[in-house]
């Protein structure tokens, strides 16, 4: 069994130094502004959430998203750590020690996806796949899979726990509980079907790391006493406030994906209305004397929608607590929701009327073209000599030519490490000189 002591740690990850103290803000604090600090959050304001290259300044980026879920996920953390202090006695923690982790592990948790959203992953794989099937490069099975199925989870948690500040061991040294709590899927990429088949839980659907950082993750897995799944697998139970930012993330995207579509004129204004208010349920007298537009009442039954969310998600873990301490339960925090329904229909309203749009398609395809193009050139070009591979090795910034490894799968890193980070437009504007449609 998991305990709280253990699980809320202020052990820094590549530390081994006493743990350091400031009066003015606690350690969990302090990740959530290194974060905000560093290069690769700030590149999240041009990469997309659901719009790529949007010219309309309202629609969310991955970098207004994942701020709101910091805020989502900082209320969660709150409301539940006022009441696990009572129950376990906790006398040197307080309730915002649980909001500031799960904030803080909120706000990285798309610190690694790479440009054009979700497509862009997609790219990356199926980039990997076409040039791996050409190439006489030999991969081992593991790490064959660390590409084949390219994870923007895996990549968050390389970038916060080594590619950022390097070379210092621990990248970021965030404390090991926003780390724990980062991860959704507590596991490495492959484990063998006879093993895998034999379990149903949320957090093996993907995974959380490379087998480049699988030490760095066993590290704060013991640090923060994760129960481990398996003795022949890299596969622990989540960290209990992985369900919180888990919950914040699905919240805000469920519900905002709403309001940005009806600004968009995906949705309709009574389709968004029926949705949100099916949540927030308010009277039409209360919505008007709160809002005098459409664009109005959408942002009031938004935020209404929001709360009580957060307020029922919180009741549900509490409800739940004991049995995530024991790593038995394993299923998203919203699913028990007395709106889960609701959910699905908002669900699949977006699905229908925004990501399978026209132009939200038309969008993914081109992005998934681009990167399948740039992975094919760079990855030939960190693993063969010439004229052309020299200049395009030029190119891959020296933040991402650390590593002093010269096998294979640490210079694909390298070239995925380079693409995953580019924003939309750098993406764009470099596939355009390297086909020379523009100089």
């Amino acid at each position: 069994m998991m305990q709280w002591q253990q699980l809320l740690t202020r052990q820094r990850l590549g530390k081994t130094s006493p743990i350091d103290s400031e009066s003015a803000r606690t350690c969990f604090q302090r990740d959530y502004d290194r974060l905000v600090f560093s290069s690769p959050f700030r590149r999240l304001k041009d990469k997309t959430q659901v719009y790529s290259l949007s010219e309309n300044d309202y629609l969310r980026t991955r970098l207004i998203h994942s701020i709101e879920v910091s805020c989502v996920g900082r209320s969660l953390g709150t409301i539940v750590g006022n009441e696990i202090i009572k129950r376990h006695n906790l006398k040197d923690y307080t309730p915002s020690d649980f909001g500031d982790i799960v904030s803080a592990a909120s706000l990285a948790h798309d610190i690694g996806n790479p440009p054009f959203g979700h497509a862009g992953e997609d790219a990356i794989q199926g980039g990997f796949k076409n040039w791996y099937a050409a190439t006489q490069i030999t991969l081992n099975k593991i790490e064959e899979t660390d590409f084949n199925l390219f994870e923007g989870n895996a990549q968050g948690f390389r970038i916060i726990s080594n590619l950022e500040m390097q070379p210092r061991i621990g990248g970021m040294q965030l404390t090991c509980p926003t780390l724990a709590a980062f991860a959704k899927y507590p596991r490495e990429s492959y484990i063998p079907e006879n093993i895998l088949n034999s379990y149903q839980g949320k957090s093996i659907a993907k995974y959380n790391f490379f087998q480049a950082e699988k030490e760095l993750f066993a590290e704060v897995a013991q640090t923060v006493g994760l129960i481990r799944r398996s003795n022949k697998a890299a596969w622990w139970a989540r960290h209990p406030l992985a369900f919180l930012m888990e919950a914040a993330d699905d919240i805000c995207y469920l519900i905002v994906d709403v309001e940005d579509g009806f600004r968009m004129r995906y949705i309709s204004f009574a389709s968004a209305k029926q949705l949100l208010n099916a949540i927030a349920q308010r009277s039409e007298s209360d919505i008007k004397e709160q809002a005098n537009t459409e664009e109005e009442e959408i942002k009031y039954l938004r935020a209404r929608a929001i709360s009580k969310l957060v307020k029922e998600v919180a009741d549900i873990f509490l409800l739940k607590e004991s049995e995530m301490l024991t790593g038995e339960f394993d299923i998203e925090l919203l699913a028990l929701s007395k709106y889960a329904s609701v959910l699905d229909d908002t669900r699949a309203e977006t699905q229908n009327r925004v990501i399978k749009h026209p132009d939200i398609v038309s969008t993914r395809i081109a992005g998934h073209q681009i990167l399948d193009y740039l992975f094919n050139e760079f990855a030939n070009a960190v693993l063969s000599k010439g004229d052309k591979a020299e200049f395009l090795q030029q190119i891959i910034p020296q933040q991402y030519l650390f590593s002093d490894r010269q096998d294979s799968y640490y210079k694909i890193l390298q070239v995925t490490d380079f693409i995953s980070g580019m924003t939309d437009s750098y993406a764009t504007n470099l596939f355009k000189k390297l086909k020379g449609i523009s100089l």
